[in-house]
C-alpha cells in the first residue's frame, strides 16, 4: 500500500528534487514496497516518454566544456562529482516540505496545485494537481499543450474516465469540457509556462 506522501516523493524522485537524506529514506521504502516500486517505474517510464516526445536540440560544441569547467571550479574535479555533490545553485528547485506543504487552492474550491519544477528556459513546468471528491473543474481552452498522468483516483474528461496509470495529452488551443472527479484524484501535469495554472502557482 502507498501513502499520498510516498506518491509525491516518487514524483519528486524522478525529477531529481529529493535531498540526500530524503532520497536515501525513499529508496529504502521502495525496496520494501512492491506497489511503490511499480508506481515509481511507471512514473519514470512516463517521464522518459515525455522527454523523447519533445523537440530535440543540438547544444553548441563549447557548451559541454563550459559546464564541465564551472563544475570543476566549484567542486574540485569533475570526475568526483556525484548526483548529491552538485552545488545547490545547479540543483534547481527543491521542495522539502511535508505532503501538505506548498499546495495552493485554485479559485475552484477543492482543486489544488503544487509547483514541482519550473524550466523557464525550456518553456515548461511540472506540477502536481489534486481534486477533492466531487469537485468539478470548469470548461476551458488550453493555452498551450498539456500532458498529465493520473496518480490516484479518477478524472472524467468528457466521456473518458481516466484512472491511476492513465495518460492524457491536449494540444494547444484544444477545448476541455467540464472535468470532474467522483473519488478525488491526484495527477502530475506538464504545462507550458504561459499556462494560467503555472502563472497562478508562481504568484
Amino acid at each position: 500500500m502507498m501513502t499520498e506522501q510516498q506518491q509525491e516523493q516518487a514524483a519528486r524522485y524522478v525529477l531529481g528534487d529529493l535531498g540526500a537524506a530524503e532520497e536515501q529514506d525513499f529508496t529504502a521504502q521502495v525496496r520494501d514496497n512492491q506497489e511503490l516500486r511499480e508506481f515509481l517505474f511507471s512514473l519514470q517510464k512516463t517521464l522518459d516518454q515525455l522527454v523523447l516526445a519533445g523537440p530535440s536540440a543540438t547544444p553548441p560544441p563549447a557548451l559541454k566544456d563550459k559546464v564541465l569547467g564551472r563544475l570543476q571550479a566549484r567542486a574540485g574535479t569533475a570526475s568526483s562529482l556525484g548526483r548529491q555533490s552538485l552545488p545547490g545553485a545547479l540543483q534547481g528547485l527543491r521542495f522539502q516540505g511535508s505532503s501538505n506543504a506548498d499546495w495552493k487552492e485554485l479559485p475552484v474550491r477543492g482543486a489544488f496545485i503544487k509547483l514541482l519544477s519550473l524550466q523557464a528556459d525550456h518553456g515548461y513546468a511540472v506540477l502536481l494537481g489534486k481534486l477533492d471528491p466531487g469537485v468539478r473543474y470548469p470548461a476551458h481552452t488550453n493555452v498551450g499543450p498539456e500532458d498529465f498522468y493520473i496518480l490516484t483516483g479518477d478524472l472524467h474528461v468528457g466521456d473518458q474516465v481516466l484512472r491511476a496509470g492513465d495518460f492524457h495529452h491536449a494540444d494547444a488551443g484544444s477545448h476541455h469540457e467540464e472535468n470532474y472527479s467522483v473519488e478525488g484524484c491526484t495527477l502530475v501535469a506538464v504545462l507550458t509556462t504561459d499556462d494560467p495554472l503555472v502563472q497562478f502557482a508562481m504568484a
